[in-house]
């Protein structure tokens, strides 16, 4: 499985100068090319070298720095084609489909930089790299990560490396090729997670992952965004990303610890399914539930904890004792009182359970014939 680490730099002030000039003259050189293919139509990697490749190194580059960036800027227009191809970018004749394909590809002069081992060495036990700068080779460029980060480096690094700029900070994002553990093909059960607005995740373990401060944070982010008409802010997106980590890693270590699977509903489709109230559909909108799935379906995967998808409907309706479905079920949004049997437990929790078992009965029926038999020892 495919993994990125993002290791931080540590250059001293001369190191800084010379990665910010590397960037900005590589990014020179793409904006050039990329103005160069779009009078020409060119858009292939084979063509571009053949149409570019000296004119890259006689602006400074040296030969895998160039090539490196005739390939970022074929990707970034074969990226373009397939979302024009997909109506990503709206319909043909449309103001933003001729915004987007009228002009040639620009890049940031900040924009990541991919490096290969023939530009790029890391020494781990000393804790630098040696890098290719327009000023020459740089040697003894320090950096620092979590130790688990480092650990994924030395062991697992294949392929390149991309060097960014971020808020002044600078740091190398390396691919890891990290082997799946093997899959638990007998689990003890599934946790259920349900996933919420007020709690964004709870589990049929009682593990309830609370979100009303992020929703506050949220809706400060809103009105401030309405005052400067932007569409978001960074910082916004990086507090959801970070604490869909958080959620994603607790929840596939508990399902790990104890042996178990975890069981997801498949929200597919759930903005355009959901009837709420304008601020609610306005804070469902806002959370990336797609994030969240995707983050604990990769650490499962990591982890060898099975997955499985089940069918959300009438989960928060359905009473996880004698499984009595009545919309009435639930006379609140935090509470759940069965009209058949009377049993009272809190809505996320009860659906939580639902989705546990849920996911049970599909791993026996779906999973039954893929598991190893048994051998019974007399």
């Amino acid at each position: 499985m495919k993994q990125v680490v993002r290791v931080k730099l540590l250059p001293t002030p001369e190191q800084a100068l010379a990665l910010a000039q590397t960037l900005d003259a590589c990014n020179r050189a793409a904006n050039w090319l990329s103005r160069r293919a779009f009078e020409r139509g060119v858009a292939s990697r084979a063509r571009l070298q053949t149409l570019a490749y000296a004119d890259l190194k006689a602006r400074g580059l040296s030969a895998q720095p160039a090539l490196h960036v005739l390939r970022k800027v074929a990707d970034a227009y074969t990226a373009l084609k397939a979302n024009l191809k997909a109506g990503n970018l709206g319909k043909p004749g449309s103001e933003r489909h001729h915004r987007v394909s009228c002009k040639p590809i620009a890049f940031r002069r900040d924009a990541a930089q991919p490096y290969d081992d023939r530009c790029l060495s890391w020494q781990m036990s000393e804790r630098t790299v040696s890098i290719w700068t327009v000023n020459g080779r740089m040697k003894n460029l320090a950096f620092t990560g979590h130790a688990d980060q480092l650990e994924l480096i030395e062991e697992h690094r294949r392929g390149e490396s991309d060097l960014v700029c971020q808020a002044g900070q600078w740091y190398l994002i390396a691919t890891c090729d990290v082997p799946d553990a093997g899959l638990n093909m007998r689990p003890v059960g599934f946790v259920g997670v349900d996933l919420g607005i007020v709690n964004i995740a709870t589990t049929s373990t009682g593990t309830r992952h609370c979100g009303r401060v992020l929703n506050r944070r949220r809706g400060a982010d809103r009105k401030l965004r309405a005052k400067l008409q932007k569409k978001g802010t960074k910082s916004a997106k990086r507090r959801a990303r970070n604490i869909n980590h958080k959620i994603s890693k607790s929840i596939v270590a508990e399902a790990q610890r104890t042996g178990r699977g975890i069981a997801l509903e498949d929200l597919t489709g759930i903005r355009e399914r959901a009837r709420l109230r304008k601020p609610q559909r306005v804070t469902l909108h806002s959370w990336s539930f797609r994030q969240l799935g995707a983050f604990i379906a990769y650490k499962a995967k990591r982890a060898g904890v099975p997955l499985v998808y089940v069918n959300p409907a009438y989960t928060s309706q359905e009473c996880s004792l004698c499984h009595h479905i009545d919309r009435r079920n639930r006379p609140a949004q935090a509470r759940f009182a069965c009209r058949s049997c009377g049993f009272v437990e809190h809505a996320d929790l009860n659906s939580s359970h639902n989705i546990s078992l849920r996911g049970w009965w599909m791993w026996v029926c779906g999973a039954e014939s893929q598991a190893p038999a048994l051998t019974l020892v007399a």
